[in-house]
């Protein structure tokens, strides 16, 4: 499914968008809708976002989500997000699976700061930037995030900080006890720049 030409996409995006611009808290689409926002071509079936925790009332959240068709797809989706820190919900008129995560780390709050809007098929979201997105998937570190991270290096190698980068990467290796992934992101990207 091309979320470019996927109605039920735009319809689940904009519900959720409407919903959570009800709310104080800045947010933010991240995934794979943030790489398509982004330039990538891509195919995607669901949406991922983050919302800034401090001060939120899950309660409310689930509130302000409801009249807008968002609903839990999994029981105890409250208990599941405080001990998760991600809220499993479905865009109910379509079935679209929307991912909430809720921002706490500093490196989030911050990257909630620096999210653009971005007019996504006629709906208009904040979008995480190419830089922290890289960050996002390279935490992730799934085939289909290092996918993304050289498609996007390919596409904006001039733009993206890759210093800043590298360092905030190896700042997460190292909480996650992880240092010798920096190897395997330092080829990726050296490949990803080499070949574009």
């Amino acid at each position: 499914m091309t979320a470019n030409h996927d109605p039920d996409l735009f319809r689940a995006l904009a519900a959720l968008s409407s919903a959570l611009n009800e709310l104080p808290q800045p947010f933010m689409v991240i995934g794979g809708i943030a790489v398509i926002a982004r330039g990538v071509p891509r195919q995607t079936i669901d949406i991922d976002a983050t919302v800034a925790a401090g001060g939120l009332d899950m309660a409310r959240l689930l509130g302000v989500l409801q009249p807008h068709g968002i609903t839990a797809r999994i029981p105890n989706a409250l208990e599941f997000a405080r001990q998760r820190q991600v809220l499993l919900m479905r865009h109910s008129p379509t079935g679209t699976p929307l991912d909430l995560s809720l921002a706490w780390l500093p490196f989030e709050s911050e990257a909630l700061g620096r999210a653009t809007p971005v007019d996504f098929g006629g709906v208009h979201i904040p979008v995480v930037s190419v830089d922290d997105l890289i960050v996002l998937k390279a935490i992730a570190w799934r085939t289909r995030d290092r996918s993304d991270i050289e498609r996007l290096l390919a596409l904006h190698r001039k733009t993206v900080d890759i210093t800043s980068i590298r360092d905030t990467v190896r700042q997460f290796y190292d909480a996650l006890d992880e240092p010798e992934r920096l190897k395997e992101f330092d080829a990726l990207v050296t490949g990803a720049l080499a070949s574009s």
